[in-house]
């Protein structure tokens, strides 16, 4: 439909029309920049979300004592609260088919030497549910079982960077390494998702440190892992049960808020989540508000050129031109124009995300991205619309009689 004679004379016709040209180009492109760009933000404000909690289970409670705020039953307030290892029995005894696993956490910090080498590192004495809850990886050897915690065993799993620091290149498996007064015999190596402090971590069965703590029945803080099949609903019922249960076994007012503390990693989770999504839909409602701004500017821009040309109109009509040969002449123009710069605009907000990379995490935003089939049909929208906006000036245009087109000024 369109010869090379169409097209040598329109993109004779952008050259001599410069500012008009980037008037419309500049609309297109900062149209679909600005949509890119505010897409690419709120993805990389949910992959922060996702790598925040994605370390640890999300099905998980993380319980811990605190000092009570009011005085009960005879009880002064400010009283201390402290777990022991009757918590977890009770706790399996009452709420057993909700729970998937339960593991008691006691952290210490020591110093740890093996050969020539030492360092200050932090570990948990915990039971064999929290490589679970912790997401732990087992690179060598095995995790704490259930057997360590009956002999009370001294044995160690060790992170993947205490392997580094102490052994140096040495097989870390059925090596003792001192920690604190205590040798511990090395029966795994671990990674985690966590990053380095989690993998400066060492892991040893709680009974054990108990033991090596005079004999000692206590415990920090009780992590719960529960079953996903029972849902947010069901999580946030059994929380509020096990609290409960805890208050009236420690003898804490039902309304004091400090005696225990509950962290639902589920409920932060959807919290967050939420936040997500409602600033995606801001994202959404000002990336169609731009859109929208966009398709507004064309076709204004559009009346602009279609009055501009009205005495070539009149030219063209009075050689022979037909409505239908000026209308299209008109949109492939506006067409050729919008969709070189809607995917410039496009090409370079893509760019600009590609590049930031972690540079935003400061600002919650990590790894920011855009769906190319996303950004692509978005340009593609704003261009089809902002070429049928064009549509209406142009038609109007065609309707012109040549006279009264040679008589505009």
């Amino acid at each position: 439909m369109f010869n090379r004679d169409t097209w040598k004379e329109i993109f004779d016709t952008i050259r001599k029309n410069k500012l008009r040209t980037f008037l419309t180009g500049f609309t297109m492109a900062i149209g679909i920049f600005i949509v890119v760009i505010l897409v690419g933000f709120t993805n990389g404000l949910q992959n922060t979300f996702e790598e925040f909690f994605g370390d640890d289970a999300t099905n998980t409670f993380f319980i811990f004592p605190g000092r009570t705020s009011m005085p009960y039953k005879g009880y002064k307030s400010n009283r201390s609260i402290r777990f022991d290892n009757s918590d977890l029995t009770d706790i399996k005894e009452n709420f057993e088919p909700l729970l998937q696993y339960i593991t008691p956490r006691i952290t210490r910090s020591n110093l740890v030497r093996y050969k020539g080498e030492s360092n200050n590192y932090t570990n948990r004495a915990v039971a064999p549910a929290h490589q679970f809850s912790e997401k732990t990886i087992i690179m060598k050897g095995r995790f704490i079982n259930e057997n360590d915690l009956k002999i009370k065993g001294k044995y160690a799993v060790i992170g993947r960077l205490v392997e580094q620091d102490l052994f140096n290149g040495e097989d870390p498996i059925g090596k003792y390494i001192t920690l604190g007064d205590s040798a511990f015999k090395v029966i795994g190596v671990f990674q985690d998702d966590g990053g380095d402090n989690e993998e400066r971590f060492i892991y040893i069965p709680y009974t054990t440190r108990q033991l090596i703590e005079k004999g000692t029945d206590r415990i920090e803080q009780i992590i719960i892992g529960f079953n996903p099949a029972i849902g947010y609903t069901g999580a946030m019922a059994l929380e509020k049960n096990i609290l409960k249960l805890l208050k009236d076994k420690k003898v804490i007012a039902r309304e004091d808020r400090s005696g225990i503390f509950i962290r639902n990693i589920a409920d932060e989770l959807k919290q967050n989540q939420q936040f997500a999504q409602v600033l995606g839909f801001i994202a959404l409602f000002f990336a169609i508000g731009t859109i929208i701004a966009g398709i507004i500017g064309v076709s204004n821009i559009m009346i602009f050129v279609v009055k501009e040309r009205t005495k070539e109109i009149g030219i063209r009509k009075a050689l022979g031109a037909t409505p239908r040969v000026v209308i299209s002449g008109i949109l492939l123009e506006a067409t050729t124009i919008t969709t070189l710069s809607g995917f410039s605009g496009m090409l370079a907000g893509v760019a600009i995300l590609q590049n930031l990379g972690d540079q935003l995490e400061d600002y919650f935003i990590t790894n920011p991205y855009i769906d190319i089939g996303f950004a692509i049909g978005a340009t593609l929208v704003l261009i089809v619309f902002g070429t049928v906006a064009g549509y209406v000036p142009a038609k109007r245009a065609a309707r012109i009689k040549p006279i009264v087109a040679l008589r505009d000024e």
